[in-house]
C-alpha cells in the first residue's frame, strides 16, 4: 500500500545522536556480552523515599537511589568494572556511573546526548547523587551541540578511528563515559518490562518497570512493587561466579534500602568481597 507524502512529515535527523549511534555500532563489533534479567522487591525503598518527601518536602528520584546502590555494589566488586588493555586490566578505585539524562538541546528538542558521568558516585551520599541529577537537566547545552554538530559532518572513518582510541584506552574511557553506566527504560510507564541494552561498558545496567506482584514478607503473602532490571556484563572480561556475585550484593542493597535512613550521611567503607 502506498501512503501519500501528504500523510507523513520529514523532519531533520537530530545531530546528537550521530555519537550514540556511533558508539552503539562499536559496542557491538567489539563486546561479548551476557545479560542477567532480574526482579528486585523495591517496596521498602519506594515508601522510604515516600516517606522522605513528605517529611522534608524534598523529592527523591529513584534513580538517585539506585545509583548509589549501584556504585556501591561495584565498590565492593571492582573487577565488574575492569577494562582491558592489551593482556592486562586495568581496574579503577573510582566508580563513575554514567547516567542518560533527558534536556532540551539547543532547540533541537529533548534528547539523551553524552551521558552525564557521577564522578566518584560510591563516594557520595544519595542526597548528592539527587542534586548533581537535578543540576545537570538543566545545565548549559549548547556548547554540545555544537561539538555534536561538527562531528556529525566528520567522514564515517574519521569517526570510526575516533572511538577506536577512545575506546582503546580504559583511562579515556573512564574521564569520557565514567567505568559503569545506568539508563532507564522504566521511568516513563508502568508495569513490569526488561530491556536488552547495547553499551560500550563492561558493565551496563537497565532499569526496566515497576509492577505489583504477589510476595512473601515475614512468612506472609501479600502484594509487593518488584522492579524489573538487566545487568549486562562483557563477558571477554567477567565471567559467571563475579557476576553473579555482584548482582547478589546489588540485590541486597537495593531491597534492604541502602542509604535512604541517612541521606545526608557518606557511605561507610567496606573490604571488597567478589574478586575474578
Amino acid at each position: 500500500m502506498r501512503v501519500r507524502q501528504d500523510q507523513a512529515r520529514i523532519v531533520p535527523f537530530p545531530r546528537v545522536r550521530q555519537p550514540i549511534i556511533d558508539a552503539l555500532r562499536r559496542a557491538r563489533k567489539t563486546m561479548s556480552v551476557m545479560h542477567a534479567i532480574v526482579e528486585f522487591d523495591v517496596t521498602g525503598p519506594r515508601a522510604a523515599i515516600r516517606e522522605l518527601k513528605e517529611r522534608t518536602g524534598e523529592p527523591l528520584s529513584l534513580t538517585a537511589f539506585l545509583v548509589a546502590c549501584l556504585a556501591r555494589a561495584v565498590d565492593e566488586n571492582k573487577a565488574v568494572q575492569a577494562y582491558r588493555k592489551g593482556s592486562r586490566l586495568v581496574i579503577f578505585d573510582d566508580v563513575d556511573v554514567s547516567v542518560m539524562i533527558e534536556r532540551n538541546i539547543d532547540g533541537q528538542g529533548k534528547a539523551p546526548i553524552s551521558p552525564h558521568v557521577i564522578k566518584a558516585a560510591n563516594n557520595k551520599t544519595i542526597a548528592e547523587i539527587q542534586a548533581e541529577i537535578v543540576a545537570a537537566r538543566s545545565e548549559d547545552t549548547s556548547s554540545v551541540a555544537k561539538w555534536t554538530g561538527r562531528y556529525r559532518y566528520l567522514p564515517a572513518f574519521i569517526r570510526s578511528l575516533l572511538w577506536r582510541m577512545w575506546l582503546g584506552s580504559p583511562y579515556w574511557r573512564k574521564n569520557l563515559t565514567g567505568t559503569v553506566g545506568l539508563s532507564s527504560v522504566g521511568m516513563f510507564g508502568q508495569g513490569s518490562g526488561w530491556g536488552i541494552p547495547v553499551s560500550t561498558y563492561t558493565l551496563s545496567v537497565l532499569v526496566g518497570g515497576i509492577a505489583d506482584k504477589p510476595g512473601v514478607k515475614d512468612g506472609r503473602i501479600s502484594a509487593r512493587e518488584y522492579l524489573s532490571l538487566t545487568a549486562s556484563f562483557d563477558h571477554d572480561v567477567v565471567d559467571g561466579a563475579p557476576a553473579a556475585r555482584f548482582i547478589g550484593r546489588l540485590k541486597e542493597l537495593v531491597e534492604s534500602g541502602y542509604g535512604l535512613g541517612e541521606p545526608a550521611a557518606a557511605p561507610a567503607a567496606q573490604p571488597p568481597s567478589g574478586r575474578m
